[in-house]
């Protein structure tokens, strides 16, 4: 389930925290069919939703699955707590940094960061 909200203006597709995991390009490309059809220019995950591959950058499930949102020009944020992961990941934890310095995708906390995010866009 997922309903279409705005934020400072800005269209988003935000994902329930219940659902099928996300973890392969073809989850990738249903959530991005589902944003351009209801005119989002942002699609806002749970970060719970996400497969546990998607937190093992060796695996690739990641960076397929965000090339898919770039190629697309679709934005996504992974909402929610990722701190256990970054802890077990050095690269991840970079991973992350590099994406919040971007204007595609974003790993934030909550709904009160991302306004923020959104305000500055």
């Amino acid at each position: 389930m997922s309903t279409l909200q705005s934020i400072h203006d800005v269209p988003l597709l935000m994902c329930a925290s219940e659902g099928e995991a996300i973890g392969s390009e073809r989850d990738a490309l249903d959530l991005i069919g589902d944003a351009g059809y209801q005119g989002a220019h942002w699609v806002v995950v749970p970060a719970e939703r996400f497969d546990e591959e998607f937190f093992r950058l060796r695996t690739r499930v990641a960076g397929d699955i965000i090339q898919k949102f770039v190629n697309y020009r679709m934005g996504l944020v992974i909402l929610g707590d990722v701190s256990r992961h970054i802890e077990a990941s050095p690269a991840l934890r970079d991973f992350v940094r590099e994406c919040n310095r971007g204007r595609q995708t974003w790993f934030l906390a909550d709904v009160e960061e991302l306004q923020e995010r959104l305000k500055s866009q």
